[in-house]
């Protein structure tokens, strides 16, 4: 392996800037690698090796020796590179990248590799990477789900600091449960050959590959657990020692602290202790708070024993967050005064008393009601305790502090002179600690001491463990730690400081360089402390210091761990170790970290690989329900129950309490899951058998997590679903839903269908000589005979068109195709005949000598056209030109004298060729007047030397070329009054058409469109719409369903996409409820929206190609061209637009939505014809994936399901009485009214899947009764009146006001009878939010709240609802309603819907009980501007304009600020200085949510009165309605 030497490795002088435990290496130059290092590597290749070697020899460099030849071996498998933390992972991986030109990936934290439950993810990592560096947990959660595969996808795997590799370290978890369990490899297999499944070569790097005092077992131990022999360099060992820097040892002793002396204290201490033996845990608001909620709990049920265990146990262990945190404080300041002295203690318990005093409670991000009781109790606590800063008296200073710090100082002191001053080099020295408050004041004492202060400039480091630990009054260390890691660290290296005081987090894992001096305050528990901690000294003639407590450790105990050392060494080059046969291998059922038959748990999902073993179903399982869908009144975690419990029912109130012994097992456990899952899914339970807690929570947990794996709730990589109901589809899923709330994005689609054409035609010969033809035949005009080249469908008689025309009102138009072709009699003569019709309004576009039209037309029945035929054969022989009759124009002055002034003449151009055109009114034969001459002076201007000479023409502004499909609009008799003037006939030129010709020009454009319309409406239903029920939707619904908006058209897609979306929302939403009934509202949502998401279907829509049928192409009359037969090359349009295949090439941007809104609409349409079964036929017609049953056996199957039990609360019968309706299943309402903290009658799941079919239920009969409304509502208008009606602000109100009477008559003595008792009678009021089932303080409180405001302003809300002419948006957002109240109203509908089998009249009762229907039909019927006042305010800015007229959309910009208790909104628009920023502002009540609502809508309101936008003309666009999205964003800051 000589040439490795010149390999582009780093080798140098000093190669310890390879490991780990120094600075990350700048670009360096090829040097030599060490024979020791060569030595180990060959080892590694031989078998697999754990490198036993000190800190700072270069083990890294070994691995990447190692890593290198594999990548270059084995060029189908990674090699993966694993450390225990996330820095010095990303330290190794800037060096491995450095070293090895090949992708190095780095998988961390950060990246959250939890999250990526798509295999692409990591199949995409493997495929880019050669080598992967992450911690090992990453590899170890990959390898569960069945991401990664051990033997297929691994050919190295590298351990840093291997001696982790025990218990259950994610290092030995990924070797038990994945690495022993695949084929052994065979050695020898020749570079190149086809990869297989094996076992990855295993490379360990460690300093000290043992724990505890029993070197050969420890070292046994590690080898069986990682399949490797634990190596050290033998042949080259005298090489290794001359680059190993041992450092010197010294040992310091130090007089024990005075323990057993009572009065020796501190002064803050002794203040916080005597307040402290004055406190009562039973005053804490956290018990009260407990025994509140026990007493509103049910004796005997779950919920009551586990708050019955909890408040045992708190008031046993006096575990409230006050007294923990302030017993913790005397606890740990009592350590640090015996520890460092008086000084540092009363330094420690003044400045945690002063952070707890302004930031009681840090950690929550938001307080409940219980939370700020507790706030207020600890405040008045801390206001009794009397501490004083300590003195920085120089003194006080030295006088406070303890020997063993004396000690220390003298020891750093004399460190920093004999590196000064003997070995003349900068000192730095690092001291190891095992506390971290103990790092904060030892810091602290260095940092003011007399002896130290300027001398030692200190710096800290300490662990950024998340535990619950840290999260109390004891940890200061966040407020007091000023700087991060690397911040510190790299002051430590430049030499801003030259000490650091560190816990262990500074042993491994961190890039320190090597230091002069390590001291250890604390003895090292173990051997890898002592030999990561001495490591650290590595420089040329560096200390390595243990302070002992005199009396305590001799020179004996010093020894020990010498000898231990000694021990290891010897182990690890024993001959008899590495012959090999004495390897140690992993037998399971020796694995003495394993409980009883534990190694036999474990659960493997074939297709993939995925593990369930009882270490990994806790933290699975808590993922699961982490994910479920959440409210804000409930966290969603398994809640685990031990059998038997820790204390006695009740044990809290007895008095005296007796002390309760630990039970040492057997252990049951019962883990009780969210309430969102049903009742068989809920609750599991594994006996009382297991030796220990831990073994009971692992195994009931396993239980329940491969429940839900059976039960379908978890996919094949054993994660919770993303795609649901199509695993199989888990990639492509993932890309739909991430585009579902997406602004709408394009597909490249093939172009909208031609009706003109023949599909499939070729060159122009090939389409033969004969022609279709159809009789079009328009009210009181002649017959005209229309030809075209492709088959015309037959309309109904309802389908024909009718053309409003400006002159003779509306015409009714009949379309005749014939069924079968002909040859017409003289195509030639029509091409001339239509070539004048065109050319008449769109001569300047059209080619002169292009004829070969799509459709050709002849008149049957215009009188006029012989004479006009001989006037174009006179102009045609006159002018020289072929007798053909093209000739369109000829002078009028010529005209006139040739056929003596006729009146007859339609269209007069005031030059030629194509000047304006103007309709003829007459000959005019007397002179001009004078206004009359200037006109004619000013239109002939050019000319020097005009003459006027009689007649001239008279001419009028022709009717403009309209689309005549439109109703004519109404204008004022001055708009339609056309401007006469005058012409000189000599420069004036008559079109050659009869009056009919003219008349035919106008309109025939118009009539093509329809026909173009009506004809791929029908060829639509007659190629996808096949079904014979589907077939007989009408056309007119057919063509409005598929006409976009920007076509046009009369009537567009929107009224019908609005139905639609809605039919479908429900119909999708009603199949997916019965069909899985174990879904949690997640699930289905999830499902829902994938389903019917504009990106789902528009797929669907491409895959049938329905865009060929989407009428997207403008009709503008103005600039209408005629369509051709061929292109200019003689290629049939068709061919052009065709592959070899005759597959259309021709593509188009076509939005995705507008693909969608189609889909949409088509359903709507069938809905409109047919009801739900014809909109079901059409969505399996268009696949949506989902086998959808009728909507009726839908809801049926849901009937079916629910309990039939007829045992329910007192609440469902004054609910039935609010409502109007009487449930035959009563236990639907039970489920509607449930809350997720709801505890106690466990038959049913929580309300949110009712919610889910209700809100669907709500938004089809409102979609339902505003399309079918006599006003025809626009779309804007149908979206504006469905969101104030279904909206959660109204809905929350709908449920505060809804209510019924009670009987509450008491006796009571009567003093008009002298005392006597009776009966006195009093009604009282039940409301609906009053009758929720659930367990939350917290929601109660919101309740109460909410119901407050509405007392407040529900009359005048009322009232405003009944009779004002403006929706009541500033009252209904003045309740500050919590969204449950809207959500329980929604689930009550679903609630009905299914007890009433699907009766939407049932349903409809309900809603006009709670007073929504009422509503609904006012804003209807009525005169109510209903749209949001902040949507109006968005649609303005939208749609300005510059003073030019030319569009300058603005953004809105709301900034909000708390002012005096009150929430300030500022609007403005963004850019627009002039109009400056309106404020408004309200009480700083309720929710952040809901006071942010209130101030934006004031804002906004008061914007449009002050900027004048009230009365201002706006479109209504039917998408404006989504902004009112906006008034629901939070922000957390109020």
């Amino acid at each position: 392996m000589g040439d490795i030497r010149d390999a582009d490795f780093p080798t140098s002088d000093d190669l310890e800037a390879s490991d780990h435990g120094d600075e990350t290496p700048a670009p360096r130059t090829p040097v030599v690698t060490r024979d020791y290092q060569l030595e180990m590597f060959t080892a590694s290749l031989r078998e697999n090796i754990i490198v036993a070697q000190d800190t700072g020899s270069g083990k890294t460099l070994i691995a990447i020796l190692r890593m290198k030849h594999e990548v270059e071996r084995e060029p189908r498998k990674v090699c993966w590179f694993f450390a225990p933390t996330v820095a010095l992972c990303e330290q190794q991986r800037d060096v491995i990248a450095l070293d090895i030109p090949v992708s190095v990936g780095l998988i961390s934290g950060a990246l959250e590799p939890n999250q990526w439950k798509d295999i692409a993810l990591w199949r995409g990592v493997l495929q880019r990477h050669r080598i992967i560096v992450s911690t090992p947990q990453v590899l170890l959660d990959a390898l569960r789900h069945g991401y990664v595969k051990l033997g297929e996808d691994i050919g190295l795997l590298v351990f840093d600091e291997a001696h982790h590799a025990v218990d259950n370290h994610p290092y030995n978890c990924i070797m038990k449960e994945f690495y022993f369990r695949v084929a052994v490899r065979e050695h020898g297999a020749a570079s190149g050959a086809e990869s297989r499944e094996e076992r990855p070569m295993v490379l360990g790097l460690t300093a000290s590959p043992v724990y505890g005092g029993n070197v050969e077992a420890s070292m046994r131990i590690l080898e069986r657990n990682l399949d490797c022999i634990v190596r050290s360099p033998r042949l080259h060992r005298s090489q290794l020692i001359s680059f190993v820097h041992r450092p010197i040892f010294k040992h310091v002793l130090y007089r024990p602290a005075p323990f057993f002396d009572k009065t020796y204290t501190a002064s803050n201490i002794t203040a916080l202790s005597s307040v402290l033996a004055t406190l009562n845990v039973k005053d804490d608001p956290y018990i009260i708070s407990l025994r509140g909620q026990l007493a509103h709990k049910t004796p005997g049920s779950p919920d009551y024993m586990r708050t019955d265990q909890k408040l045992s146990k708190t008031i046993k262990k006096e575990d409230t967050y006050t007294h923990r945190g302030l017993k913790d404080i005397v606890s740990t300041a009592t350590e640090i005064c015996f520890d460092l002295g008086r000084w540092a203690a009363d330094w420690y318990v003044h400045k945690a008393i002063s952070l707890a005093r302004e930031n009681p409670m840090p950690y929550e991000s938001a307080f409940t009601s219980v939370q700020e009781k507790e706030k207020a109790y600890l405040l008045r606590i801390l206001a009794r305790v009397h501490v004083s800063p300590p003195s920085y008296d120089p003194a006080a200073i030295e006088a406070g502090v303890s020997d063993k710090l004396c000690v220390l100082i003298d020891t750093l002191l004399a460190e920093k002179r004999g590196a000064e001053e003997e070995a003349n080099e900068a000192y730095s020295g690092l001291v190891f600690v095992t506390r971290r408050d103990a790092v904060l004041s030892l810091a602290e004492v260095l940092a003011v001491h007399p002896r130290t202060a300027g001398v030692l400039r200190v710096g800290r480091i300490v662990g950024t463990s998340e535990s619950a630990y840290r999260k109390t009054l004891l940890d200061v260390t966040r407020a007091l730690m000023r700087n991060t890691h690397g911040e510190t660290l790299g002051s430590f290296r430049t030499g801003e400081f030259n000490v650091l005081v560190a816990t262990s987090v500074a042993e491994e894992g961190l890039d320190i360089q090597a230091c002069c001096n390590v001291v250890r305050w604390d003895v090292p528990n173990n051997m890898v402390s002592w030999a990561q901690s001495r490591g650290r000294a590595r420089r040329w003639r560096s200390t390595f210091v243990l302070m002992f407590e005199s009396g305590n450790m001799d020179a004996a105990g010093v020894e020990r761990w010498m000898q231990l050392e000694r021990q290891m060494v010897e182990q690890y080059n024993n001959q008899m170790r590495l012959a090999g046969n004495a390897l140690p291998r992993y037998d399971e059922e020796d694995d003495e970290d394993q409980e009883d038959d534990d190694h036999a748990v474990r659960f493997t999902v074939e297709s993939t690989g995925a593990l369930l073993t009882l270490q990994s179903a806790p933290p699975h399982l808590n993922h699961f329900c982490s994910v479920l869908p959440n409210s804000r009144h409930t966290a969603h975690r398994a809640l685990y129950d031990i059998d038997p419990p820790e204390f006695p029912e009740g044990w809290h109130a007895l008095d005296p309490r007796t002390n309760t012994l630990p039970y040492p097992g057997p252990f049951g456990c019962t883990v009780t899951l969210p309430r969102v899952l049903p009742p068989l899914l809920r609750t599991f339970s594994v006996p009382q058998k297991y030796s220990s807690k831990l073994s009971a929570r692992r195994h009931v947990s396993f239980k329940a997590y491969k429940t839900l794996y059976d039960a379908g709730l978890l996919n094949e990589h054993l994660m919770p679903l993303t795609s649901v109901i199509e695993p199989e589809l888990e990639e492509e899923v993932k890309a739909l839903l991430a585009a579902v709330d997406a602004r709408e994005g394009t597909a490249a689609v093939k172009l909208q269908m031609d009706v003109w054409v023949p599909e499939g035609s070729g060159t122009l010969e090939a389409l033969g000589e004969e022609w279709y033809g159809c009789d079009v035949e328009i009210e009181n005009m002649p017959r005209l005979r229309m030809w075209t080249k492709a088959k015309l469908a037959r309309l109904e008689e309802e389908a024909m068109p009718t053309l409003y025309h400006p002159v003779h009102g509306p015409l009714r138009v009949t379309i005749t195709p014939e069924e079968e072709p002909s040859t017409p009699f003289d195509v030639e003569s029509m091409q001339v005949y239509t070539h004048r019709l065109f050319a008449t309004l769109c001569g300047p576009r059209m080619p002169a000598d292009k004829l070969d039209f799509a459709y050709l037309f002849e008149v049957d029945g215009d009188e006029e056209q012989g004479r006009w035929d001989q006037i174009r054969l006179w102009a045609s022989a006159n002018q020289g030109l072929s007798p053909l009759g093209t000739t369109r124009l000829v002078n009028a002055a010529e005209f006139g004298q040739m056929l003596d002034y006729p009146s007859d003449i339609v269209l007069i151009r005031d030059s030629v060729p194509y000047g304006k055109l103007f309709r003829f009114v007459e000959w005019k034969y007397d002179q001009p007047s004078p206004e009359e001459e200037e006109q004619l002076k000013e239109t002939y201007r050019r000319f020097d030397m005009l003459e006027i000479s009689l007649p001239l023409l008279v001419v009028e502004d022709r009717a403009p070329r309209v689309n005549f499909l439109h109703p004519a609009e109404k204008r004022s008799r001055r708009s339609s009054e056309k401007a006469r003037k005058l012409l000189i006939p000599e420069y004036s030129f008559v079109e050659l058409v009869s009056p009919v010709e003219a008349e035919f020009a106008l309109l025939v454009p118009s009539i093509l469109r329809y026909i173009s319309v009506a004809n791929t409406a029908a060829s639509l239903r007659a190629t996808l719409l096949t079904d014979p029920q589907l077939a007989e939707i009408p056309l007119s619904l057919v063509k409005m369903a598929i006409s976009a908006p920007v076509s046009q058209e009369p009537t567009n897609y929107q009224r019908l996409e609005s139905l639609g979306d809605a039919v479908l929302k429900l119909v999708v939403g009603a199949y997916l409820y019965s069909e899985h009934p174990l879904w949690h509202e997640g699930y289905l949502t999830q499902r829902r929206d994938h389903a019917v998401s504009n990106v789902r279907l528009a797929k669907s829509a491409i895959q049938k190609k329905l865009y060929r049928w989407i009428v997207r192409d403008h009709f503008a009359p103005k600039r209408f061209m005629p369509r051709y037969l061929t292109d200019n090359r003689g290629a049939t349009n068709e061919e052009e637009n065709s592959d070899e295949n005759g597959n259309g090439k021709g593509k188009e941007d076509l939005s995705t939505k507008v693909l969608a809104d189609v889909v949409e609409s088509l359903i709507g349409a069938a809905y409109v014809h047919g009801g739900f079964e014809l909109a079901i036929s059409l969505i399996r017609t268009i696949d949506v994936h989902l086998a959808l049953s009728p909507l009726s056996a839908s809801i049926e199957a849901a009937y079916a399901a629910a309990d039939p039990s007829l045992e329910a609360p007192p609440q469902v019968a004054h609910v039935q009485n609010m409502i109007g309706y009487t449930f035959t299943k009563p236990l639907l309402l039970v489920e509607a009214l449930t809350h997720a903290s709801h505890q106690t009658d466990l038959r049913t799941v929580s309300y949110e899947r009712l919610e889910f079919l209700g809100d669907a239920v709500l938004d089809m009969l409102i979609a339902d009764y505003l399309y079918k409304h006599p006003k025809n509502f626009s779309p804007g208008e149908i979206t504006l009146r469905k969101h104030a009606i279904g909206n959660a602000l109204f809905l929350s109100y709908a449920c505060l006001s809804s209510c019924t009477p009670v009987d509450a008559s008491v006796p009571a003595p009567d003093p008009l009878r002298h005392g006597k008792i009776t009966l006195r009678a009093k009604t009282e009021h039940i409301y609906l939010y009053q009758c929720m089932l659930h367990s939350s303080s917290a929601l109660l409180d919101e309740q109460k709240g909410a119901f407050a405001r509405f007392a407040s302003v529900g009359g005048p809300l009322a009232r405003s609802l009944s009779h004002s002419s403006v929706f009541p948006w500033a009252e209904l957002t003045r309740l500050q309603a919590p969204k449950i109240l809207s959500d329980i109203v929604e689930s009550v509908i679903g609630a009905v819907y299914i007890d009433a089998r699907g009766d939407v009249v049932a349903v409809r009762g309900v809603l006009g009980r709670m007073g929504m229907w009422t509503m609904l039909e006012r804003v209807s019927d009525g005169d109510v501007e209903v749209e949001h006042p902040v949507s109006t305010l968005h649609r303005w800015a939208s749609q300005r304009k510059t003073e030019a007229g030319e569009p300058a959309p603005r953004k809105v910009v709301y900034e909000y600020e708390v002012e005096r208790g009150k929430v300030v909104c500022t609007v403005r628009l963004e850019g627009v200085e002039e109009l400056g920023s309106v404020a408004a502002e309200c009480e700083k009540r309720g929710s952040a949510n809901a006071r942010r609502n209130e101030a934006k809508y004031l804002a906004a309101n008061k914007a449009l009165r002050v900027w004048g936008i009230r009365d201002a003309e706006m479109d209504i666009d039917p998408e404006d309605g989504d902004e009112d999205e906006d008034v629901t964003m939070v922000d957390s800051s109020l």
